[in-house]
């Protein structure tokens, strides 16, 4: 997995929940860096906060998206990490091309469900 999260509070509470879920972790702080893994690698989940400093998660992923399209590559699921829990806030994350919505502070059972539900969309 791909964690991109700018605040070290929340990137060791990620971290350790996607750990303890049995997730291999590789951790970025801002949405320049995750842009950047996205091209050295393959990743079967993405959770990108929305709010980083250098490049915000709604236009990291919407060049994600770019390159996915330009490359000819399977959608990587993208799982959006924001403390902005309003439906409108929901729909601008579905709206720049990611595919749901965790709610922060996170808690281990929202991730897990979100890696149930996407971490197996890359190979299908």
């Amino acid at each position: 997995m791909l964690l991109a999260e700018d605040n070290a509070i929340n990137q060791r509470i990620a971290r350790v929940m996607l750990e303890r879920a049995g997730c291999e972790v590789t951790l970025v702080e801002d949405g320049a860096a995750a842009v950047e893994a996205f091209q050295r690698d393959t990743w079967d989940l993405v959770f990108m906060d929305c709010q980083m400093p250098e490049l915000d998660g709604y236009e990291a992923t919407a060049r994600i998206r770019a390159l996915e399209a330009a490359q000819g590559l399977h959608r990587t699921p993208v799982v959006a990490m924001t403390a902005n829990v309003m439906p409108e806030d929901r729909l601008r994350c579905l709206a720049a091309g990611m595919d749901d919505h965790v709610a922060k502070p996170a808690k281990a059972v929202d991730l897990e469900r979100a890696l149930l539900r996407w971490a197996g969309a890359r190979a299908a």
